[in-house]
């Protein structure tokens, strides 16, 4: 049986918010524990570690992943970004204002996976209804909003994204 200080170990990098970070992590070490106690990011949380409640959700070079799934050593040379980042997209910023002013977020938990999946549906969909808003944010749990505020927060953005907001090209 291997013991924790016995596991085999490898040195990552890993641009992580644009910032470098170079750590020897465990093998077995999800990117959600990597972010959390290596880089001292602790807007990453961990809920089910399955997969399944999304609040562990960051992005890895633009993709969406669930945290608790990826190994620290599969973000080796990669770019993570967190709900943490220092200098936001204006559409997070914007997401993270909406969240506020509709009172999207009560415990807070499972905000930042919202805010970076919500930020993912804006860059991605600009296009979406309000049902193909809720259909997107289903695969992140919230057990106090009833998801009707943060529909209403990411309707919000897609609106003033409509309007011209945001000058930037999305990502393809």
């Amino acid at each position: 049986m291997t013991t924790p200080s016995d596991a085999p170990h490898r040195r990552i990098t890993v641009e992580v918010n644009g910032t470098a970070c170079v750590r020897d992590v465990e093998c077995r070490r999800h990117l959600v524990d990597f972010l959390r106690e290596d880089c001292g990011l602790k807007g990453s949380h961990l809920g089910c570690e399955h997969g399944v409640c999304g609040a562990c959700t960051v992005r890895l070079d633009g993709q969406v992943v669930r945290g608790c799934l990826v190994l620290a050593a599969q973000a080796d040379g990669r770019r993570v970004e967190t709900v943490e980042t220092p200098a936001p997209s204006p559409r997070l910023k914007a997401l993270q204002d909406a969240f506020v002013e509709h009172n999207a977020l009560q415990c807070g938990y499972c905000t930042p996976g919202m805010l970076m999946a919500a930020l993912d549906l804006v860059e991605r969909r600009p296009g979406a209804s309000r049902e193909q808003v809720r259909e997107w944010m289903s695969g992140n749990y919230c057990r106090c909003t009833g998801y009707h505020a943060i529909v209403d927060a990411v309707c919000a953005v897609l609106e003033q994204q409509r309007a011209g907001r945001f000058e930037e090209a999305a990502p393809a």
